[in-house]
């Protein structure tokens, strides 16, 4: 394992900023991650979730956020219904530099908070 990273968000925080915001959802999000948070009764807590994710996927890589752009770091679905963590611009550079060959991911929420935890293998 080369990091291990973990983030939580306030699910009502987060949607406070969308509210406030409204551009940040397509300046942080893939349109996959739009597309999968529009079908969900709570699109905040899909999303907030996502950007756990992000954090944490930093966090493994020991950088933080500003270190590549929102968008460089995805939660996408697996046919099974798995997360799965996809990384492109400069968070995949940072990735193949620290030598990272593979993502785990895991996602919760749960009473107004969204988890994520990354494994950079």
């Amino acid at each position: 394992m080369i990091g291990l990273g973990l983030d939580v968000v306030a699910v009502a925080r987060f949607r406070e900023a969308l509210a406030r915001t409204p551009a940040l959802r397509e300046r942080v999000f893939t349109p996959q991650e739009l597309a999968l948070a529009a079908g969900r009764t709570d699109e905040a807590e899909t999303l907030a979730v996502r950007f756990a994710a992000r954090e944490a996927a930093m966090k493994a890589l020991g950088v933080g956020l500003g270190a590549v752009d929102h968008r460089d770091v995805s939660v996408l679905r697996r046919e099974d219904g798995a997360p799965e963590l996809v990384v492109s611009g400069r968070a995949a550079r940072l990735a193949a530099v620290r030598g990272v060959r593979g993502w785990h991911v895991s996602l919760a929420h749960d009473g107004g908070v969204a988890m994520a935890v990354v494994a950079a293998l």
